[in-house]
């Protein structure tokens, strides 16, 4: 329920966080600010075809309530902090009154109290309003709010800004009003609570209204009661969940808001305090049913709720509950107790699918007049889920009645237990059961409303059920109207969309509409009509008070439309011809002149004209005209007949009649016909019947002219005549078409189309040019035998015709110069005009020229196929007559072939082009090949003789041959075609969103082959948009259907896929949730940033604006949740939605989508964002003066004035130049801008023109001359005069001089030019190195081997006994190490707290009981806080022993943590009473009591599986890395200096040239036999062994490896030479009296040498370790520096010298470089949380400090922010940093532990508050990370913020979660031993000890040094001689 509280606070939050707030609207009350009407105006009317949104009031604040006052037309608006009174017809501000925030604690009671005082600190709280309702008999509005403990106010009506009855009162009236917490505790005091209110109007015969309040229990115990430690609950006496109380404002002011209703009882419904957890109560809506009922009839108030009641409780199973409260009837009603008449029942609404159609959850309810319409949803798992699966049902209030008094009857006339029960947990109720009444007969008013003496109140246990009406995702909100015969039900949705839906009476859906009110605001769960118009709907989105018109008619333009659309509010005013509600339609409530949509769109207004096709060579004396449908009578009426065009005859109708009505009208005038169409015997004419100056309705009649069919139709004339669908006429002597055939003469006419005279079509063979030949023409009914015809071949060419019969004429041959020509041919009579004989078949003939077209001799021949005789004799000539048949072709010439290469599979289309290549296809049907295989030609695409295009065969392997064509003589091709084998490696990206449009590249090889490509997506979808080369394939990805992988295949030639496992995974697409900011200057170019989800699928977006939009603009991805784009540019000022195309497709919301509720038209429709475009911002200069003087050298500081605007921008989008000098912006307001220039100012021309730039937008504003003074040239004049004479004299002076110092300068500047040289290399070097090696680094860094993390029991033993117990030295017991036959050397780590308890048998007994009593006292939280107290009062009691003291508690109660982790809490407060005596800041920082040291164990603990699930892995890469890194470079094996490295101390200061060798090694090892070793060649050659060992046992612990003594090198110089490598031996070198020791490029070993590592069996230990060896005999890189022995050195070593050592520092920076991503990614996963596994340690202990801090009055955050850093960062997190080898078995390295201090530094930093200050002579440690240490600052504060952010623990959860971490590790510790250890500090300080618990009272009482005598008498006489046996 908390999401829906009527406070309305949930949804608006949800709200927030999709869109930013809409403008803010004036704050001041007495006229409305000019803004409003422009912004109503930007708002603008949105449409949906059936909804029109007509006015909108934006509120700055998440709006809270709305109450409509009709009688005023007034709408009051309540938002968090401010209440507004509007205007209802325009949503205009009249009045608004700020209510918060205030200072306020939940904690305390309301200031109001008098007595009232509070310790809690009182802060600034934000008013949500919970409660606002009319009082219209009393002109009051109630306005409640969740401040001061629910405080109620009542204002005026009319003027909301202004209080009407002060309560408590102000000043003393003459007796002072008593005022109690539960008069002022009225709503729920949390902005999550729900509260509803109804006034019930007074009693007849009492006192004024009252309030009926239902209000969710915020106390002690709820999940709204503040986390704290106080027992203080204001609510539980004070608010109950349902109370009546008194409104009497005009009355007793005591008894305002009282609930009492007589002395005795009150009228409140409140839950038992143990029985809260199993009734939560969210409210959803309070109301009167029937609301104004007639006289006697009675009237209840309803409560609408849903209650969290856990399942299987007995007395209410229903989530969802209806309850009914009777109200008094008439002037003798009794006033009864709420809940003697309170009555609940289950509201289920649930389809037929079982369980999982079960919409449990009560949402929103509207009461009509017979049914309950409410809004269900079905909770998800995650509250994040934008869509909620919801439904609508309907419930009849008279099954409401027969339920509730069927379970009165159950209950106390024929007891049933299973259809109601006495709610038992309501302090007012009156018993457990019910019970059978005897002798009594209950009257209809007990049935319905129960009495005094019946039990109360009740629940009625089978819940009324209801099917669906309505399904949609994401509803919130409901309101339902009656009309016409459908029910029209209005739903608002959390997307801030309203939906209208029609239901037929049987309540099925026969239509739906969709409007978008407040995109991404939900719609509040209350919406209601306008009581004065009913015609508009009120409602409330989370920043927003919308007006809407219920039905858009207008949008429908006909009949059909406006009554199909099935819209119960439109209907067609026929008189008017428009979509109307019924109202806006002059007399609709007579018949007939309204047509609803329940009449259906068969009675919409029809006409038909008599006659409907007119002659128009006819008269015509008028029409008849025949009109249906719904219309009035039109008798009487001034009617025409409208032509259009302002043509109109007069009409009549002849009597009154409905239905089916009768008119008479005159036709149009013949001179006014309309003209006939070309190409068209007939015109169609529109007529329509105007009534009144309307037109209503319209009818088409045809006129007609059969004398235009001989022109429309000039080859068919007689034919199409004959069969025109007008009555026509043919005359065959005239060659007419007639409409009167008497006036054709007596000749025979034809009368069917069959007898027309008409040629009949012949096919003719094709006829060479310029032949003799004459060409035959069949006839029929040919009846004007020897008249003149000609033979038309076109309009040029007309021949005379011979008659041969008469059937059959001649026409004469033809002639062209084209390889072939058709003509078309037809007969005409001679004469003009021209006169066709009917051609129905259209005939041609086809004439050929032999010369034309042929070049080569296959063309020409081939022709034969197409009938033409041609030879081939020196070019292709026409065949004579006794020539012979023609020969043979030469051989095939083949010019090209392409493609050069195809698949093996075949199917390669392969086109050859060339001469000679066959006269038809059948010559090289079989003799296409390439080598030995067949190629298929196609015959659709074979052109003779020039082109071949074929399909090739399989080919058994890849190969490469020339192509053949054989037609009777062989021809072969130049160039060879290849056969190969196509390979599909990888594609990327692997994922994409499922909306398609990303751009993935296909990598292989021979991918460019063959002819035809396609990528199928999920074998089906084709990937377009192709582009291929040889190794890539990139092309666009088709959408998918669901988010899921599916397989690509490549398929070539569309044969089988290549061979491959690609997949493409397809996510959800990417979700745009806001865009801020949403205006725009209009010519665009501001940066507007985009939010959502998912952009790291993004490849390109784009941002389009609709309408007014000049070209979309292009946007930058920032991260996986930003985006920015520029604004497009306008064409006006407007407000125009948004478009976004992501990888090319345009962006759907898919929420939307999903809500399918909408039509498609909405859909369609698309944006759900919009952008207001004003007009570009105004500039100019202080005084508007276009030139401004300045004085080069002089400040410049410009004012630029700006016209205000609603643009609202930003300081940083301003760019201002002064020619292209950047000026600085240092204040930026409303009206005003201020800006500087701090360089000079210069130019040529001594002119600047000064430009301000926003977005696109650039305009200059002024120009700047730069000049001087008169005065500053004389002076300038002056003082050049005399340096000029003193440069004369320094001149003398000198040239003295400078000879002298010419030669040391010459000296100098070599040694300089040297050093610098050799400074730039090595500066050049560093950049190149932190160039390359991030990326070699993380391309070698192996991630996939083991992490070889330590089991808990060692990680635990190292971390709690490091150095401060004196069990240190025994940590570790190692046996001697016997190396297996693998080389690694197994080693078992013991600690005395792992093994056996090791005691001699005959000690045993007496030990184990004084250990066991001793464990006894230990676990008695008295005597273990007074033993820990007495001995660190002692002052030998060292930090050591504090230390080892507190690690063996922890191991001592390892097994019960929940106890441990209360003694550790109590022992923080007496330190916490400590420090903050002191100063607090100091607390924790340091481990000097036993209790800082249990609180480090602790965190060890609680941290473990979040340090190894999490932190691990991060952690590990970052010591691999470093450890890599400073391997990459030379290291001096005796100081351990390296060339790469983090810490200044440990930096190599020289230039060592060091070059990788790459060897090939062998050794029987760690499972692994030769492996390739990278060594630099300045290793020595235990360096060189310790990387081979880890090449070979990187999979293995580190304590299992052998050692670098262990084992011998041996280089196989040549098959017989080999070598033993040694770091010393006879050929070691001497320097400067120092041995050097051996290096790999000392033994001059090769790249590729080969190696073998032998284990040894005798260690060479002369030398011990190498870094330990005397630096006075050896060396290895660096000889020692001695200044004193800088003399004796040579000239070269000296001069080496000089390079400054403080340039190798940037390899720090490399380094730091390097390593920097695996630092983020461990900072990163040590300060975030993870969902699934949430720090609940941290949190809790976390909580615990701010509790302590909170009860000493501590606020400062510093001081708590300190405290965190101290107990978790510094004091694990660093430990473990600075220490791996606690949680990992791997080798520490001193270097790595350099490495690892700065780090832990860098951490420290960031946890720290104080600013570092740092400089120049800061130490590099510091100064390494100084850049990054205020980002991570911002991620501790961040973690810390989600700490506290996270929901608070209770003792159990926090109790429940140690219980699972001691059971997780139970058994791993001998926590015997860990007693016996604390026992001999016990024995140590045993008088101290007993003297304490003697002083302690508690102790005392429970004997507890009696018990500690115990313990000792049985420990003493044995545990000494016992340990010196053991």
């Amino acid at each position: 329920m908390a999401r829906r509280a009527a406070g309305g606070a949930p949804h608006s939050a949800r709200a927030a966080a999709a869109s930013p707030p809409p403008p803010r609207p004036p704050r001041r009350a007495p006229r409305p600010c000019p803004l409003l009407p422009p912004l109503l105006l930007l708002l603008g009317a949105a449409r949906a075809g059936a909804l029109e949104v007509q006015r909108r009031f934006p509120s700055p604040t998440p709006t809270n309530n709305f109450a409509l006052d009709g009688a005023a037309g007034t709408v009051y608006l309540a938002a968090v902090n401010r209440l507004y009174q509007l205007s209802g017809a325009n949503l205009s501000l009249e009045a608004e009154a700020a209510v918060g925030p205030v200072a306020d604690s939940p904690l305390c009671h309301a200031p109001q109290l008098p007595q009232a005082s509070c310790e809690h600190p009182r802060r600034l709280t934000d008013n949500y309003n919970k409660i606002l309702q009319l009082d219209p008999g009393q002109g009051l509005v109630v306005a409640c709010g969740s401040i001061y403990q629910g405080f109620c106010q009542l204002r005026r009506r009319g003027n909301i800004s202004a209080v009407a009855v002060r309560f408590p009162p102000a000043a003393p009236p003459a007796e002072p009003v008593t005022v109690f917490p539960s008069m002022l505790n009225v709503a729920a005091n949390h902005p999550n609570a729900s509260t509803v209110g109804l006034v019930l109007p007074p009693a007849a015969g009492s006192g004024g209204s009252r309030l009926l309040v239902g209000a969710t229990y915020t106390g002690y115990g709820s999940a709204f009661f503040p986390r704290n430690r106080s027992l203080e609950d204001h609510r539980f006496e004070n608010t109950p969940e349902i109370a009546i109380r008194s409104l009497d404002a005009r009355g007793d002011l005591a008894k305002l808001f009282t609930f009492d209703l007589n002395p005795s009882d009150d009228n409140i419904l409140k839950i038992k305090q143990g029985a809260k957890e199993q009734h939560k109560l969210g409210f959803v809506r309070a109301f009167l049913h029937p609301p104004e009922p007639p006289p006697g009839a009675p009237s209840y108030a309803y409560l609408a709720l849903n209650s969290e009641a856990r399942a299987g409780d007995k007395e209410s199973q229903a989530r969802s509950l209806l309850a009914r409260i009777c109200l008094p009837r008439g002037a003798g009603g009794d006033a009864k107790k709420l809940t003697e008449s309170y009555i609940q029942l289950g509201l289920q609404c649930a389809g037929g699918a079982g369980r999982g159609d079960l919409y449990s959850r009560l949402v929103s309810v509207f009461p009509a007049r017979e049914l309950l319409f409410a809004v269900f949803e079905r909770p998800q798992g995650s509250p994040a889920a934008r869509a909620t699966p919801a439904a609508l049902c309907a419930f009849r209030f008279a099954d409401v009645q027969a339920a509730i008094r069927a379970a009165r009857n159950a209950c106390f006339v024929e007891p049933a237990p299973d259809v109601v029960a006495v709610l038992d947990s309501v302090v007012q109720g009156t018993g457990p059961a019910c019970e059978r009444k005897r002798n009594i007969q209950l009257q209809p008013e007990q049935l319905d409303c129960g009495a005094a003496h019946l039990q109360h109140p009740l629940s009625i246990l089978q819940p009324l059920k209801a099917t669906p009406v309505f399904r949609a995702p994401g509803l919130s909100s409901v309101a339902v109207a009656s009309v016409s015969n459908y029910t029209v039900v209005f739903l608002g949705t959390v997307s801030g969309r309203l939906l209208k839906i029609n239901l037929n009476e049987s309540m099925q859906v026969v239509s739906r509409r969709a409007v978008t009110v407040a995109y991404g605001e939900p719609v509040h769960h209350v919406m209601q009509f306008d009581p004065a118009d009913p015609g508009y709907l009120y409602l409330m989105t989370s920043h927003q008070m919308a007006r809407v018109k219920v039905a858009a008619c207008a949008v429908h333009t006909t009949c059909g439309d406006c009554v199909g659309a099935a819209d119960a509010y439109c209907g067609w005013c026929a008189l008017e011809t428009r979509c109307t509600l019924q109202q806006d339609c002059a007399n609709s409530s007579q018949r007939h002149f309204w047509t609803s949509a329940s009449e259906g769109p068969s009675r919409c207004p029809t006409m038909t004209v008599l006659p409907a096709e007119i002659d128009v060579h006819q008269e015509y004396s008028g029409m008849i005209l025949q009109i249906s449908g719904s219309l009035p009578s039109l008798s009487g009426m001034e009617m025409a007949c409208d032509y259009g065009n302002n043509i109109r005859t007069v009409a009549r109708v002849p009597g009154p009649a409905f239905d089916h009505q009768i008119a008479y009208c005159n036709l149009l005038p013949r001179d006014q016909f309309p003209p006939f169409p070309p190409h068209q015997d007939h015109v169609i004419v529109e007529m329509s019947v105007r009534v009144n100056g309307r037109n209503i309705v319209r009818a088409d009649f045809t006129i007609y002219n059969c004398s235009r069919v001989g022109q429309v139709y000039p080859h068919t004339a007689c034919t199409s005549c004959l069969s025109a669908q007008w009555p026509c006429f043919w005359c065959a002597q005239q060659h007419a078409c007639v409409s009167n055939q008497s006036r054709c003469e007596a000749s025979p006419n034809p009368m069917n189309p069959q007898d027309c005279p008409q040629i009949l079509p012949s096919a003719l063979a094709p006829m060479p040019t310029g032949s003799s030949q004459s060409i035959p023409v069949h006839l029929a009914n040919a009846a004007f035998q020897g008249a003149a015809l000609e033979c038309s071949f076109g309009p040029e060419e007309v021949f005379e015709a011979i008659w041969v019969n008469e059937s059959t004429v001649h026409c004469n041959q033809l002639h062209t110069t084209q390889k072939s020509q058709v003509f078309p041919l037809s007969l005409q009579l001679k004469g003009q005009p021209a006169r066709f004989l009917d051609s129905p078949d259209p005939m041609t003939v086809e004439v050929y020229n032999c010369a034309m077209g042929s070049p080569d001799c296959s063309q020409c021949l081939g022709r034969e196929d197409l009938g033409h005789l041609c030879v081939w004799s020196d070019g292709c000539r026409l065949r004579g007559p006794l020539q012979p048949l023609p020969g043979t072709c030469p051989a095939p010439e083949i010019r090209t072939i392409e493609p050069l290469s195809g698949p093996l599979d075949g199917g390669t289309l392969l086109t050859i082009r060339g001469r000679n290549l066959g006269r038809r296809l059948s010559d090289v049907a079989h003799g296409v090949w390439v080598g030995s295989v067949a190629c298929e030609p196609l015959a659709n695409r074979y052109t003779v003789s020039e082109e071949i295009v074929c399909a090739t065969g399989p080919a058994p392997g890849p190969f490469s041959d020339v192509v053949t064509v054989n037609a009777s003589k062989e021809g072969k091709s130049r160039e060879r075609f290849s056969y190969v084998l196509p390979l599909v490696q990888f594609l990327e990206p692997d994922k994409g969103p499922k909306a398609g449009g990303t751009r993935i590249i296909i990598h292989g090889s021979d991918l460019h082959v063959g002819s035809e490509l396609q990528v199928l997506v999920n074998d089906t979808e084709p990937c377009t948009e192709l582009v291929r080369t040889e190794a890539s394939i990139t092309c666009t990805v088709p959408e998918g259907a669901l988010p899921a992988p599916v397989p690509v295949c490549v398929r070539f030639e569309r044969r089988g896929c290549v061979r491959s496992n690609l997949t493409f995974q397809y996510m959800q697409n990417p979700v745009i949730t806001a865009i801020s900011p949403r205006r725009s200057p209009v010519s665009g170019g501001r940066t507007i940033t985009v939010a959502g989800e998912r952009f790291h699928m993004v490849q390109n977006v784009s941002m389009a604006v609709h309408h007014i939009g000049r070209e979309p603009t292009l946007c930058k991805v920032l991260n996986s949740t930003l985006i920015t784009c520029p604004s497009p540019g306008a064409l006006s000022n407007a407000s125009a939605p948004v478009d976004f195309f992501i990888n090319g497709r345009a962006y759907a919301d898919e929420a939307a989508v999903a809500e399918e509720l909408l039509d498609p038209d909405e859909a369609r429709r698309g944006s759900r964002f919009r952008l207001d475009y004003l007009p570009d911002p105004q500039f100019s200069t202080a005084k508007r003066e276009k030139w401004i003087k300045h004085h080069p050298g002089e400040p410049l500081t410009l004012v630029i004035h700006k016209e205000q605007d609603s643009l609202g921008l930003e300081s940083h989008e301003y760019r201002i130049k002064i020619g292209q000098v950047a000026c600085d912006i240092q204040i930026v307001s409303d009206r005003v801008i201020h800006c500087s220039v701090n360089e000079s100012l210069g130019t040529a021309e001594g002119q600047l023109p000064i430009t301000i730039q926003v977005g696109n937008f650039n305009q200059t504003i002024a120009t700047l001359q730069l000049g001087g003074s008169e005065t500053a040239i004389i002076v300038s004049i002056v003082i050049c005069s005399v340096l000029l004479l003193l440069s004369v004299v320094a001149l003398f002076v000198f040239c003295t001089k400078s000879r002298r110092a010419e030669r040391y300068w010459q000296k100098t500047l070599l040694q300089m030019e040297e050093m610098e040289s050799q400074i730039r290399e090595e500066i050049r070097k560093g950049f190149a190195e932190l160039q390359t090696d991030m990326t070699d680094l993380t391309k070698e860094l192996n991630r996939s081997q083991g992490i070889p993390f330590l089991e808990y029991k060692h990680f635990v033993t190292r971390t709690f006994f490091p150095k401060c117990s004196s069990l240190y030295e025994e940590r570790y017991v190692l046996p001697s190490q016997t190396l297996n036959s693998q080389g690694s050397c197994p080693v078992q780590e013991t600690h005395p707290l792992l093994g056996e308890w090791k005691i001699p048998e005959s000690c045993r007994p007496n030990m184990e009981e004084g250990i066991s009593l001793f464990s006894s006292l230990l676990n008695n939280k008295h005597f273990l806080i007074v033993f820990v107290h007495a001995l660190e009062q002692q002052k030998d009691f060292a930090v050591r022993d504090r230390c080892s003291l507190a690690s063996l508690l922890t191991i001592a109660l390892h097994g019960k943590l929940e106890y441990y982790t209360g003694i550790m809490k109590e022992l923080l407060v007496d330190l916490i009473d400590a420090s903050a005596a002191k100063n607090p800041k100091l607390m924790l920082r340091r481990t000097e009591s036993v209790v800082e040291k249990m609180l480090t164990n602790w965190m060890s603990i609680c941290m473990y599986s979040c340090l190894r699930e999490t932190v691990g892995e991060p952690f590990f890469l970052l010591l691999c890395a470093i450890k890599q890194q400073i391997n990459k470079g030379s290291i001096d094996a005796i100081t351990g200096k390296a060339r790469y490295t983090l810490n200044e101390e440990w930096l190599l200061r020289e230039n060592i040239e060091a070059k990788p060798r790459n060897l090939n090694v062998s050794f029987q090892g760690c499972g692994m036999d030769s492996l390739s070793v990278r060594a630099m060649d300045t290793d020595t050659l235990t360096q060189v062994k310790e990387k081979i060992l880890e090449a070979f046992c990187k999979n293995v612990p580190y304590s299992q490896w052998p050692r670098a003594e262990d084992v011998d090198l041996e280089w196989f110089a040549s098959s017989t030479q080999s070598y033993i490598l040694r770091d010393l031996d006879d050929t070691s070198v001497v320097e400067d009296g120092r041995k050097k020791l051996n290096t790999l490029a000392h033994y001059k070993i090769p790249e590729g040498a080969s190696l073998a590592m032998s284990l040894t069996d005798k260690k060479d230990n002369t030398l011990g370790r190498v870094k330990d060896l005397d630096t006075e005999k050896y060396f290895h890189l660096v000889l020692p520096t001695d200044e004193l022995a800088e003399p004796k050195k040579s000239h070269r070593q000296s001069h080496r010298k000089k390079v400054l050592p403080e340039i190798y520092l940037t390899r720090l920076l490399s380094t730091k470089g390097t390593l920097q991503k695996f630092l983020d990614d461990l900072f990163k996963a040590i300060l975030s949380i993870r969902e699934d596994k949430p720090p609940l340690a941290v949190k809790y202990f976390f909580d615990f400090l701010e509790e302590q801090a909170e009860k000493r009055g501590i606020s400062d955050p510093d001081t708590l922010h300190i405290w965190k850093t101290n107990s978790l960062p510094l004091r694990f997190w660093v430990n473990i940093l600075k220490n791996p080898q606690f949680v990992f078995d791997i080798d520490k390295t001193d270097h790595i532990d350099a490495c690892l201090s700065v780090i832990a530094q860098a951490f420290i930093d960031a946890c720290s508050i104080s600013d570092l200050q740092l400089g120049k002579d800061s130490p590099t440690n510091k100064l390494l990370y100084a850049k990054e240490i205020p980002e991570y600052r911002k991620i501790v504060q961040r973690y810390y913020k989600q700490i506290h952010d996270m929901t608070p623990l209770s003792e159990q959860e926090m109790n429940a979660h140690l219980a699972e971490e001691s059971r997780k590790y139970q058994n791993e510790f001998n926590t015997n031993v860990a007693m016996a250890e604390i026992y001999k500090y016990a024995k140590r300080y045993r008088t101290q000890i007993m003297t304490a618990l003697e002083a302690n009272p508690t102790a005392r009482r429970t004997q507890l040094q009696h018990k500690f005598e115990q313990v000792v008498a049985l420990m003493e006489d044995n545990i000494y001689e016992c340990y010196s046996e053991a």
